[in-house]
């Protein structure tokens, strides 16, 4: 399937019915099982317990939020310019992307083939950054899922903090990784269906 754009602004209401029900980009590290950290609490069978609730009662499921993510939000538009200035690329707002049983929300499009992932971090986590200069692991799995969602080539992953060296890295298409998400991916949705058929008959 060809991806389709939903023009909404992420984080409203409309952008919330967009992506529900949906495996998204950003929570493919769930569904690998790959965990940020010890922190991390959001396994995969939570995430699809949460998806099976949205598909059945038709209501987004409230989203866990943080002060860092606060953050990210406001900075994002700082961030973009701060990336189209720097780079002089052309860059496109994009609200929701649907591809089939999956979807994302890109931070831009980049050109024709390009897309852009802003995150924001503390100077002295920016600094780990610019000094491993590679692209961080714990974003390989968002990153090219978006890739793999919106059909694009590259992604550059801008992170960001105000008065700090933007730390840019630009990752390609990995056709075998992106094989094992969308292998991981479409079981997760049998599994989803699955599932909901048989809460769905439990009520009956």
């Amino acid at each position: 399937m060809s991806p389709t754009i939903i023009e909404c602004t992420q984080g409203t209401h409309e952008w919330h019915m967009a992506r529900l029900g949906l495996p998204t980009a950003s929570e493919f590290k769930t569904i690998l099982g790959v965990k940020k950290d010890s922190r991390d609490k959001v396994t995969r069978n939570t995430y699809l317990r949460k998806l099976a609730g949205e598909i059945i009662t038709g209501e987004p499921m409230e989203n866990y939020r943080n002060a860092d993510m606060d953050r990210g939000n406001a900075m994002e538009a700082e961030a973009r310019d701060f990336y189209a200035f720097t780079t002089d690329e052309p860059i496109e707002r994009v609200g929701f992307v649907v591809n089939g049983g999956k979807g994302c929300s890109p931070d831009s499009f980049v050109g024709q083939i390009g897309m852009l992932e802003i995150k924001t971090a503390f100077p002295h986590i920016l600094i780990e950054k610019i000094l491993a200069d590679d692209f961080p692991p714990e974003h390989k799995a968002q990153t090219q899922g978006a890739l793999w969602v919106c059909e694009r080539e590259w992604i550059d992953l801008a992170i960001y903090w105000p008065k700090m060296p933007m730390f840019t890295k630009r990752a390609y298409r990995d056709p075998a990784y992106i094989k094992q998400i969308s292998d991981e991916v479409d079981q997760f949705n049998s599994e989803l269906h699955e599932l909901v058929e048989k809460i769905r008959r439990y009520g009956a």
